[in-house]
């Protein structure tokens, strides 16, 4: 297959869009593939979709204040961000491990793959409970010896757990999931109802995204990653939790850069009741939850739009849509090891143990095409009115990377090691103590990124656009 140019790559996620494809020509793309060991054209998926999403803010700037500015990503820097977790230190030590203890790669009874994912004490224990063995990875491997491979993968998913077999390619395209993600694009923008155009807020901005509101209801990677570029553009972004959820300090830490962030209980009418007041003031709305979880409390994008006109919901799920497996969890580990890419990382090595991506490319990516699609559709909201929905999901961003091509002699390339990208980085303080992050790739002429706060601890706000502490 022929290797994707990252301008190519670039140019079709802006289709997308809808918007104006003379802007392509704002953007200047530098390096080369490869940048991380891979087989998969993990560098070009990074520089396109964060040149992507920086441009879609070169676009709101030049709507709100008729300037034009340029964009420049450079691949070496939107691969180090792409890898952002793992680069971050804390009083010049490395964050916590993000790995449980029994998560990743097992043999079933007939020598397929299976990998786990249990970060989540409830999704160990449902784990633990359904192999009914000990919290240790001998046991585990024991256990799963005595299930087929799929047999296992189903019987996780009937209880809501997050496990996946491996297959090659070719299962996973015949496979009726990887059937429906292929005729399911890498961002979808529907217009799902009616409103007056939403003009930008007034005055003068000093940044693309500056009054725009955003709630951010994601954990883990992609929907957070997000909320922090639309931070990084200027946005006021409150990310809702619950007290009683369980979180990766590691990924609340690099991905808090920039929001405020607050507790709400949505088993509780009082705090459902204060989530329809904070929506009706924002303008974008985004979730990360397994689907249907927030619609279940009365948050769907209808809901959302029924209750602020001209907002723009952005979903993420991890399978898309449509297809036997919409409903089901899901991470990007899961995903590129159901869906071929970890057994053709591991043959192109000469190895038949899965071999993960360098980085959580999946995750990334979509984090990035979700600020894209909600960037666009505050532009299309403007001229067009009415209220959007994007659709992201991390089993179609997988698909659109293994369409960008195969990297020769990819696996040859040498690991990017944290001394390695000493000049992409920044330091700040922080409740959690100095941070040492990476600096967002998308270099905008006019309007640089950053993040004018620092990442908190979740809670530390209370549920409102002013930043006001919560409550001892």
């Amino acid at each position: 297959m022929t290797l994707t140019s990252p301008a190519d790559a670039l140019a079709g996620l802006w289709r997308a869009t809808g918007l104006d494809p003379a802007a392509l020509d704002a953007v200047e793309l530098t390096g080369r593939e490869p940048v991380q060991p891979s087989t998969y054209a993990v560098g070009t998926a990074a520089q396109a979709s964060i040149a992507a999403a920086g441009l879609a803010a070169v676009e709101v700037w030049r709507a709100r204040s008729g300037r034009a500015q340029r964009v420049a990503v450079d691949m070496r820097h939107a691969v180090a961000e792409f890898r952002s977790e793992r680069y971050l230190r804390i009083d010049g030590k490395p964050a916590p491990e993000l790995w449980d203890k029994i998560a990743g790669l097992y043999q079933a009874g007939d020598g397929r793959w299976l990998r786990l994912h249990t970060n989540y004490p409830h999704h160990r224990d449902g784990v633990l409970r359904l192999l009914g063995c000990d919290y240790d990875r001998a046991a585990v491997t024991a256990a799963l010896a005595r299930w087929t491979g799929e047999d296992f993968e189903n019987a996780a998913a009937e209880a809501g757990l997050v496990v996946t077999m491996a297959r090659s390619t070719e299962e996973w395209d015949a496979h009726p999931q990887g059937r429906a993600v292929a005729g399911l694009p890498v961002l979808l923008i529907e217009r799902i109802g009616e409103a007056p155009p939403t003009p930008f807020p007034a005055g003068a901005p000093k940044r693309p995204l500056e009054g725009i509101r955003v709630l951010d209801l994601t954990r883990v990677i992609a929907g957070p990653v997000c909320g922090r570029t639309l931070a990084a553009h200027g946005a006021t972004v409150l990310n809702v939790t619950a007290a009683h959820l369980p979180f990766t300090p590691t990924l609340v830490i690099d991905n808090g850069r920039g929001k405020l962030t607050t507790h709400l209980d949505l088993r509780a009418e009082a705090d459902r009741e204060t989530l329809r007041g904070l929506a009706a003031q924002a303008d974008v709305f985004v979730q990360g939850y397994r689907p249907g979880a927030i619609a279940g409390h009365g948050f769907s994008p209808e809901q959302v739009a029924a209750i602020r006109p001209g907002i723009v919901c952005v979903s993420l799920c991890a399978y898309g849509h449509a297809g036997p497996w919409a409903g089901r969890r899901g991470f990007d580990s899961l995903v590129q090891n159901a869906n071929g890419m970890n057994l053709e990382e591991a043959a192109a090595a000469g190895e038949t143990k899965p071999k993960p991506l360098p980085c959580q490319a999946l995750d990334h990516a979509s984090g990035y095409l979700m600020a894209l699609g909600a960037m666009a559709g505050l532009i299309r909201r403007a001229r067009e009115g009415g209220s959007w929905h994007v659709r992201v999901a991390l089993a179609t961003t997988g698909h659109w990377i293994r369409s960008l091509g195969r990297v020769e002699n990819g696996l040859a390339c040498p690991e990017q090691r944290f001394e390695d990208i000493a000049d992409l980085l920044e330091e700040s303080d922080s409740p959690f103590g100095r941070l040492t992050t990476v600096r967002d790739a998308a270099r905008l002429s006019e309007t640089p990124p950053f993040w004018a706060l620092p990442s908190v601890p979740l809670g530390t706000h209370a549920p409102g656009w002013d930043g006001r502490k919560a409550a001892a």
